[in-house]
């Protein structure tokens, strides 16, 4: 009879187990949801020749490229794409940079895309990013920070149609 209530005994504390270790995995695909968020590598960064190695670091950091072009902004797509910014004393500056020479437009995905590539870039001056981080290597300034990153899943979606509506 002992014997028999070990076997039992046994066979709930895998049930348990088993039980306890779906219950993690789903709590960590939740928490470690796909996405896709967008980047621009901005024209003070393609002029100096730093594609492949932001490129470089983008991969590195376990993002995927989904989807890249090299394009050269127009001043209404420019002023399409950075709408929210209209009514901002920056806006005719920011317009003027991005339609200065081309950028590279680059759709990623991954766990946590957006906080993990806004991490990656590092604070919007490069001369307050952390260390290693995109801006700090490669942004010269507040305007010319070598790079743009979607700041929420929702205009992730949003900046990512704008650029692949093939993606949506």
């Amino acid at each position: 009879m002992e014997r028999s209530h070990s076997a039992a005994n046994a066979a709930a504390d895998r049930k348990i187990t088993f039980t306890r270790t779906a219950t993690c995995k789903a709590v960590l695909e939740k928490q470690m949801a796909i996405e896709q968020t967008l980047s621009i590598i901005k024209p003070d960064a393609v002029e100096r020749n730093q594609i492949g190695a932001i490129l470089s670091m983008i991969e590195g950091s376990g993002l995927r490229v989904n989807a890249m072009r090299f394009v050269h902004l127009s001043k209404p797509q420019a002023e399409a794409f950075y709408a929210v910014h209209k009514e901002r004393p920056f806006f005719g500056e920011l317009v003027e940079f991005m339609t200065r020479g081309p950028v590279v437009v680059i759709a990623l995905e991954g766990d946590n895309a957006v906080s993990a590539y806004r991490a990656l870039m590092g604070a919007t001056d490069p001369a307050k990013a952390e260390p290693g981080t995109i801006r700090a290597k490669y942004g010269s300034n507040l305007g010319e920070n070598a790079c743009h990153g979607s700041d929420s899943a929702e205009n992730a979606k949003t900046e990512v149609s704008f650029f692949f509506p093939e993606l949506s």
